[in-house]
């Protein structure tokens, strides 16, 4: 995979959520939310689901583990996150998902739906690495 987040300022710890055995997933990578608190990778069909949270370690395809720790929003964790390549950022806007571990400003229809990652910390353009507080 490519464009992983990067814990830079870790203020508490992750939870576990449910995986699929069959799938790996990337440590740093952006995951969206299903019923029962299970998490998945993010596509570029991912934009607008409930966010869960980033994987805060590894997951190898069919190890027979069904559960993986991942960093949830709202508990401070600072990471580096890229903007997708279409638009920027601004200091202080909530982001979300916006492809295979990108992110983008969130509408307020994704903030009221859970899918908003965090508050963007620096301006970003397109394709640019910034902080994110999640």
């Amino acid at each position: 995979m490519a464009n992983e987040a990067v814990l830079k300022l870790r203020r508490d710890h992750p939870i576990d959520f449910i995986v699929q055995d069959g799938v790996g997933i990337e440590k740093g990578a952006l995951l969206v939310l299903t019923d029962p608190r299970t998490a998945s990778g993010s596509t570029v069909a991912s934009t607008g689901l409930p966010f869960a949270g980033i994987a805060a370690r590894e997951k190898i395809a069919s190890d027979g583990r069904t559960r993986l720790a991942c960093f949830t929003p709202g508990t401070g964790n600072v990471f580096d996150l890229k903007v997708n390549a279409s638009e920027g950022v601004t200091t202080g806007e909530y982001v979300t998902i916006s492809g295979l571990n990108l992110i983008r400003t969130a509408t307020e229809a994704e903030i009221a739906a859970g899918g908003a990652i965090g508050k963007a910390l620096e301006t970003g353009a397109a394709s640019e690495v910034i902080g994110v507080e999640c």
